[in-house]
């Protein structure tokens, strides 16, 4: 594909068709309800984690994980705070938060975030180490730092927790991890990113995407959207051993021929990082280089754009330790990407795993199991999870399509395919 034509096909798309229509702002729920969805499975490895994002009320959703990967619900638990639509000009369809990471866990902590957007809110749980399911609210849910705050990311002890905030107030603001007490803002960490926005944010294009922290955390690193045919970008704070961010960030655009840098993964044992490409397909990151050439403002050193044929919009990734590669989801064409990056850092397709048609596969994540990999997308056009086996290199397979629907009207859920939105997980220690 000519860049040309891809530059228009997400701009159609991504305007048009793939996102949901805004929903005006409402009181915050302040209750702490929660409902169980099915009985405990027992001996289980860990346990899945999304959130139902729903105007009036946000509950964050578990799903116990067993021996074999697959995957049982078991309790839907308000967070304290309200959902929110994007604004997308109209359109209905999933991925409400043009983003990746609304819902994040922290295994050395076993504490888990989310965001409430529609309350400008952070909450914090934390997670039964015998029972990861089972989770409780620690503390009342705290002003995010900004407005519409959409992704959110523990650092490796999980004692600092930093949010991303799309709308009018835009930027990173983090906060202390207190497991008694929830979270407390941290000083010298409230940054702005300025972007020409408002709340809830216009998209997806032009939007914020991701937030997450280098391999060695020492850096805080925001993706952002581009608007075709400019490229978007990444911005960095440098993080200092007090916790504190630098007064400004680095501004990195992606290799040419990158336009929307969406979710993040960070490469393994690389200062690299794989982020997917709403425009293109997906990006590499060399920070490596970006270090290096600290004035410069564009990816390079082995930084690169990589199409994928055929895409829509690919925008959500996760890497798997055992087959040693990446897996990246696509809301229109409904495939799972199998991606292999050489020590180069050059990508190439492995292999491309149907979903089914129209079932809007957006946030995945992957965990290990004995010798074995396990991948959880959220098929929120389905209102479903699709489980994989990752058995080896190019050979995943389906082994499970859970319903989320049934269960939730069961047991008094309200869910919507066009608000579902993020997907982590927990593996026992």
């Amino acid at each position: 594909m000519k860049i040309s034509s891809i530059t228009v096909q997400a701009a159609i798309l991504l305007s048009s068709v793939v996102f949901a229509s805004p929903i005006g702002r409402r009181a915050v729920d302040s209750g702490s309800k929660t409902m169980d969805m099915g009985a405990s499975l027992g001996n289980t490895a860990g346990a899945a984690f999304f959130i139902t994002n729903e105007p009036d009320g946000n509950f964050v959703v578990s799903a116990d994980i067993g021996q074999d990967g697959k995957l049982n619900l078991r309790q839907a638990v308000s967070t304290g705070g309200i959902g929110l639509h994007g604004n997308d000009s109209g359109a209905n369809g999933p991925d409400p938060l043009f983003t990746q990471g609304a819902v994040k866990v922290s295994a050395a902590a076993s504490m888990l975030a989310t965001v409430n957007p529609g309350s400008n809110t952070i909450s914090i749980f934390s997670i039964d180490k015998n029972d990861p399911a089972k989770l409780d609210r620690v503390g009342d849910p705290i002003g995010s730092g900004g407005e519409f705050p959409v992704s959110v990311a523990f650092n490796k002890a999980g004692d600092m927790l930093c949010a991303l905030n799309g709308g009018e107030v835009n930027g990173v603001s983090c906060f202390k991890v207190d497991k008694n007490k929830g979270l407390v803002p941290a000083a010298s960490t409230n940054r702005r990113l300025d972007l020409n926005q408002t709340t809830p944010a216009n998209g997806p294009a032009g939007t914020v995407s991701h937030v997450v922290f280098s391999e060695d955390n020492k850096q805080l690193v925001a993706s952002v959207k581009g608007v075709p045919p400019n490229p978007g970008f990444l911005a960095v704070w440098d993080v200092s051993e007090d916790g504190s961010l630098s007064k400004d960030f680095r501004s990195i655009a992606p290799a040419k021929g990158g336009l929307l840098p969406f979710s993040m993964t960070i490469i393994p044992g690389k200062n690299a990082i794989l982020a997917t490409d709403a425009g293109i397909g997906f990006d590499v990151f060399d920070f490596g280089a970006a270090d290096k050439n600290i004035l410069k403002s564009t990816a390079e050193g082995k930084s690169s754009a990589n199409a994928i044929d055929g895409q829509s919009a690919t925008c959500w990734s996760s890497f798997s330790p055992k087959t040693g590669n990446f897996y990246l989801t696509d809301i229109g064409t409904s495939k799972v990407t199998e991606v292999k990056l050489d020590d180069n850092l050059k990508g190439s397709i492995v292999k491309q795993y149907d979903q089914g048609q129209n079932s809007g596969t957006i946030d995945n994540d992957i965990v290990s199991i004995g010798d074995k990999d396990f991948m959880y997308v959220l098929s929120a056009n389905a209102t479903r999870i699709d489980v994989l086996s990752l058995d080896a290199p190019g050979q995943a397979k389906n082994i499970q399509k859970l319903d989320i629907a049934g269960p939730a009207k069961g047991s008094g859920l309200k869910i919507s395919a066009s608000n579902l939105q993020g997907m982590t997980t927990l593996i026992k220690k």
